[in-house]
């Protein structure tokens, strides 16, 4: 019997994932110098703005004394190997479970490499409106939310009988 196609062809996405937010970070930090001050791009809606976290989303941990970087670093490969068994179970055509892990594994990679790196992780993208601002953010955190929410919201129609 001949095996089914797994989805690890998908990680070609995650690959894709992690080149655009390495580069993006790296056109960051040599463009939006100093950190803190913002570039508008759509006034009152969107900054570039360099900022660096050492801590997990919403500077959660970020103030700790360093052994955050390092349960990050194992968070982000045991989460990232787990995805790749899962991808590695999932038929190749199955892209509604496929594409969201290939997104998320492409974000973990992308903001290990910075925290093995630097450290810290390098955001800019600052989404705010008046008073009101969204924590500073970067491409492979993009990839880590938007995969998650494809996968819940895939996974809540799964199954359903079709119209």
């Amino acid at each position: 019997m001949k095996p089914k196609p797994n989805a690890l062809s998908w990680l070609l996405l995650s690959i894709a994932v992690i080149v655009l937010d390495q580069l993006s970070k790296w056109w960051a930090l040599a463009a939006l110098q100093p950190a803190g001050m913002p570039h508008a791009v759509i006034p009152g809606f969107l900054n570039w703005t360099l900022a660096f976290n050492k801590g997990a989303a919403f500077s959660f941990l970020a103030d700790n004394t360093g052994w955050q970087r390092w349960f990050f670093v194992v968070l982000a490969v045991v989460i990232s190997a787990v995805l790749m068994v899962w991808l590695s179970r999932t038929h190749r055509r199955d892209w509604k479970t496929a594409m969201p892990l290939g997104l998320i594994v492409g974000g973990a990679l992308g903001n290990l490499i910075d925290r093995l790196h630097a450290a810290q992780v390098t955001d800019f993208i600052q989404v705010y409106y008046q008073e009101w601002s969204y924590p500073v953010f970067n491409l492979a955190d993009c990839g880590i939310t938007v995969g998650a929410v494809m996968l819940v919201v895939f996974g809540m129609f799964q199954g359903q009988a079709k119209s």
